[in-house]
């Protein structure tokens, strides 16, 4: 058996946020060159990402929030413009995401990458925001429950901003855990320690907000330290990782000095 699984279409390339926006289609592009020159597409298992079911992700977004999306009329902010590929392009993006549960599930891979755009853990119930428009990692938690009956979810999220959608979708639920490791202080503003739960879900969140120029020693060791026993005590049956790379040391609109190898111990 393939151990990983590859999920990508170029339909994320059209997605467009407009000239000169930090979220382009360059981002995946300068992906794909890199692994096709390294040859590591040439061990992974890829399959194209299927559309997702509208009642899918309104199992965490207001109805009239996605079909306004659709319209590409959906409540934005200044930075999440609306384009005519990005409906097809969250579809697309959060289908990826199902279809590669149902492979690992299903025991046909042990894990799975979904390398797509936009991007999803600050896109809220009703509002778009933070480069997002459907939380992906939020309704991919749903889906596990739903269709596959995995009752208890983790959702880990080391970007460098604290994923304020993915929070909120759960902060009344025992049955998903949500932990973040974030800049702060960072956009959104949100993800303070205090921050944990709330009626049957308190104690479910854990956010550990850290200052600028943390990279892979403090990453490791709060991994080690903080979340393994978290996630000893909370028994996830499954574990979606919300993965931006934001927290690298090269990228320009964070402050973290993360390496490749730092991230690479962190999945290993």
């Amino acid at each position: 058996m393939t151990r990983s699984l590859f999920v990508y279409d170029d339909i994320f390339l059209e997605h467009d946020a407009g000239v000169g926006h930090p979220e382009s289609q360059h981002r995946l592009i300068a992906l794909m060159d890199h692994l096709d020159r390294r040859g590591t597409l040439t061990g992974l298992r890829r399959i194209t990402p299927r559309a997702a079911s509208l009642e899918s992700l309104e199992r965490v977004h207001e109805p009239a929030y996605i079909d306004g999306i659709r319209l590409m009329s959906a409540g934005t902010t200044a930075d999440t413009v609306i384009s005519p590929a990005t409906y097809d392009c969250v579809l697309r993006a959060s289908g990826g995401v199902q279809a590669a549960i149902d492979e690992v599930v299903a025991g046909r891979a042990v894990n799975a990458f979904c390398a797509h755009r936009p991007p999803g853990h600050h896109a809220e119930a009703g509002l778009a925001m933070g480069f997002c428009y459907v939380n992906h990692a939020a309704v991919a938690a749903r889906y596990l429950q739903e269709r596959h009956g995995i009752a208890r979810v983790a959702v880990l999220d080391w970007d460098v901003h604290h994923g304020n959608g993915t929070q909120h979708a759960f902060y009344n639920d025992p049955s998903v855990f949500y932990f973040s490791v974030h800049q702060a202080p960072h956009y959104p503003g949100t993800g303070s320690p205090s921050e944990c739960g709330e009626g049957a879900g308190l104690g479910t969140t854990l956010n550990v907000p850290l200052p600028a120029g943390c990279g892979d020693e403090e990453y490791s060791r709060l991994f080690g330290e903080v979340l393994r026993p978290a996630l000893e005590t909370f028994c996830p049956e499954f574990i979606l990782l919300s993965a931006g790379f934001d927290t690298h040391v090269s990228d320009p609109l964070g402050g973290m000095v993360m390496t490749e190898g730092g991230f690479e111990s962190l999945t290993t």
